[in-house]
């Protein structure tokens, strides 16, 4: 058989608690620079903003590939597309404003939540104990629908605006993580 036809080894459930587990870590670091260095500093705000949806992107990529590659996982392939267009549009809408980067950061939470939605429907019948991942992905579609109607009003956001949001979603990665690791546990 040509090398090009083997389908990558399908992850296991104890790499998707691990993937789980590292975005929860990730998002956590993130939102502590956010609301310390980010919130003192413009300069690194808007690398911090910049930076937020690209690792989405990344994260996106390294898991698509991991469970079968981009045609196999259609949802995360579109988040990973819509991911870094969002991480350009962010740098693009910088030089408008904060009201603009708001604007983009909810059309992007509303599109990747949904998205997450559907790759936690997906994985919920192969792994179970999706349903964080689930909630995870509705709210960030509310967050983002927010964020739209907040990007239109009078008070100027900044990143401790936006600060919360990737804060809970560390927690509900956090959290799918946890019970992963406890349905594995009962398995065994």
């Amino acid at each position: 058989m040509a090398q090009d036809t083997v389908a990558p080894p399908r992850e296991t459930p104890d790499a998707l608690t691990r993937y789980y587990f590292l975005r929860a870590g990730v998002a956590a670091v993130w939102v502590v620079v956010a609301f310390t260095l980010g919130a003192a500093n413009p300069i690194a705000a808007a690398i911090l903003l910049v930076l937020y949806p690209a690792w989405d992107a990344f994260a996106n990529a390294r898991d698509a590939q991991a469970n079968g590659g981009f045609r196999a996982n259609g949802s995360q392939t579109l988040n990973l597309v819509v991911s870094a267009a969002t991480s350009l549009a962010v740098l693009l809408a910088l030089r408008a404003g904060m009201h603009a980067v708001l604007a983009v950061f909810g059309a992007w939470a509303v599109l990747a939540g949904l998205l997450q939605l559907a790759t936690g429907l997906r994985r919920w019948r192969a792994y179970g104990a999706q349903w964080a991942m689930v909630l995870s992905g509705a709210q960030s579609a509310l967050a983002g629908a927010f964020f739209v109607k907040q990007a239109t009003g009078p008070a100027t956001p900044s990143i401790t605006t936006i600060a919360p949001y990737a804060a809970v979603g560390a927690i509900y990665f956090l959290v799918a993580a946890v019970a992963l690791t406890i349905k594995n546990r009962r398995r065994t």
